[in-house]
């Protein structure tokens, strides 16, 4: 079953996303921070985002994004910069040299595209034992219908270009398309992705 996110599920989405995405960086910043991050898309107007439920009614699997995703990092750090900024304060002082890193993640320098006819998909995950079950691509479908359904043509998203072979095929067979590349500062050469919202030509539910 897939429904909407609610505030009470923040917590097992903060570990679904930990065991998908072991080494990444918003990993690294821990379960405070990840915590503010999902809450945060969970509270907004303009958020989007959906839980998939195992057999005991748990989440295991989750996507979320938001409409018109131009500036919404940027609002979410003015509405809660001081959380933010002690949820930083660990992995920080363990780590000093990702300060301007830190920064980065929130502000989003790189910069999301603007308008209402627009949603950006930020994060999609399943726990291992789900991977290959068609639980990763009903999240999406729904995401989909969803932005949609709030008047989202196209959606877009980003992912590493090397070494994610199999995330990289995962969205090329449910449609996406490649529009631009580019390295980040850091150096992680990144794919950004595109879709209509229409191509599922669906606005059947789930939830």
């Amino acid at each position: 079953m897939i429904r909407k996110l609610e505030l009470s599920d923040v917590s097992h989405v903060v570990a679904v996303h930990l065991s998908s995405f072991p080494g990444f960086f918003l990993s690294f910043l821990g379960p405070k921070f990840l915590k503010l991050f999902y809450s945060g898309i969970c509270a907004a107007p303009e958020g989007i985002a959906f839980v998939y439920l195992n057999d005991d009614g748990v989440p295991a699997g989750f996507v979320a994004g938001t409409t018109n995703p131009g500036g919404f990092y940027t609002r979410l750090l003015k509405r809660d910069w001081f959380k933010f900024a002690l949820a930083s304060i660990v992995p920080v002082l363990k780590k000093p040299a990702v300060i301007g890193r830190v920064a980065r993640a929130v502000s989003h320098p790189s910069g999301n595209p603007m308008g209402d006819d627009v949603a950006g998909l930020f994060s999609i995950g399943v726990l291992p034992v789900l991977q290959g079950t068609g639980a990763g691509k009903m999240l999406v479908q729904t995401f989909l219908a969803e932005a949609r359904l709030r008047g989202c043509a196209r959606v877009f998203l980003t992912t590493d270009r090397d070494g994610n072979e199999y995330v990289n095929s995962f969205y090329e067979k449910l449609g996406f398309e490649i529009k631009r590349q580019y390295v980040t500062p850091e150096g992680r050469r990144m794919n950004e992705y595109w879709v209509a919202t229409d191509s599922f030509a669906s606005d059947k539910r789930t939830y």
